[in-house]
């Protein structure tokens, strides 16, 4: 139950105080019909304050693109700072990615995790070995996998803070059968062991590498999720729908797609469909092309086919919209309401 403040509490008007201040005051005149009271003024319920901001921290894991609010338990952090921090799996090494901030608390899913500490120089060797441990670990996974036959490709390697587990990260076309591998491994390790199967796509984030565009991946430094990108995306910004060329490094369609998707559908808001048949200065005429970006169009005249003009889709008016169909009836010759007004 939400505890009401003592503000809420005055506000509410009092039921028994308006009777009793009725009853005090009796009409002047007895013999004439007393004046109704007039209805007291209802006061607005009052609307529920929203609730105080909650000052929170970014903090980032192993260079990882996203950032997860933490509460910085009286902590003043600065972005870069390295911290030891509360999760579900234990306490962890990460990296402050955004100082102290102030956020609304629909934006957050509560309880949130504490940051512990600033770390110390004994955090950043403990994290240091442990970079040392996963690379070692890593080369022996690898040896691990070959020597049972297993077709899966190894990702990377984590090491816990604290060192009680291990986690490996692989991909593989179906499903695999690892339980002596993790046998195995916990025999050399001596610690828990987990692996885990990923896609193609996390596989890109965690690696990392440029794209065709020469950037590093969109995924490895600044995406946070992954959008739903579909072939469609391509279709509508008129690219080619060649595989190599709309596909990334991970072969799936580039997320890059998903950027400009909603401009081009408010272009295409605003654009005559191809085969339209429209009105320009120079006459009637049929859309061939459509540009897009620059807004414009180009128009096979009706009675020159072999002139094709370039106009502004402001500059013509639509007589058709698309390709004709058997049921549409013919558009009259002196219906042109641009060229004609040129013409005369």
């Amino acid at each position: 139950m939400q505890e009401q403040t003592p503000d809420t509490v005055l506000e509410q008007p009092p039921a028994a105080a308006e009777p009793e201040a009725a009853a005090q005051q009796p009409a002047a005149d007895t013999q004439q019909p007393a004046e109704a009271a007039a209805p007291a003024k209802e006061e607005a319920p009052a609307q529920p304050a929203e609730p105080a901001a909650v000052t929170v921290v970014d903090i980032r894991f192993r260079n990882n693109a996203k950032s997860y609010y933490f509460d910085p338990a009286g902590l003043t952090l600065q972005a870069g700072a390295h911290v030891i921090i509360d999760t579900a799996r234990g306490d962890e090494f990460g990296l402050c990615a955004a100082g102290n901030h102030p956020v609304k608390p629909r934006e957050l899913v509560l309880p949130l995790r504490r940051v512990l500490r600033v770390a110390t120089q004994q955090d950043e060797r403990a994290n240091a070995e442990n970079q040392e441990k996963e690379k070692k670990a890593f080369e022996i996974c690898q040896q691990k996998i070959a020597a049972h036959g297993l077709e899966m490709q190894l990702v990377s390697a984590e090491c816990a803070f604290d060192g009680s587990k291990l986690l490996f990260f692989f991909t593989a076309d179906g499903r695999v059968d690892f339980r002596e591998l993790v046998k195995d491994l916990a025999s050399v390790f001596r610690t828990r062991i987990e692996l885990r199967q990923i896609g193609v796509r996390d596989k890109a984030k965690m690696v990392g590498g440029l794209g065709v565009c020469g950037r590093p991946f969109c995924c490895k430094e600044f995406l946070d999720d992954f959008q739903p990108v579909s072939i469609k995306m391509a279709k509508t910004q008129n690219l080619s729908l060649n595989p190599t060329k709309i596909s990334g490094t991970c072969g799936r369609l580039m997320c890059c797609l998903k950027y400009e998707q909603e401009a081009y559908e408010d272009l295409i808001k605003t654009a005559p469909k191809m085969e339209s048949f429209v009105d320009t200065p120079d006459g009637r005429g049929t859309v061939v092309e459509v540009n897009l970006l620059r807004q414009s169009v180009r128009v096979r005249m009706e009675d020159h086919p072999e002139t094709i003009g370039s106009y502004k889709n402001t500059d013509i008016y639509i007589l058709r919209s698309g390709k004709a169909r058997k049921n549409d009836p013919p558009i009259p010759r002196d219906f042109a309401p641009i060229s004609s007004k040129v013409l005369a």
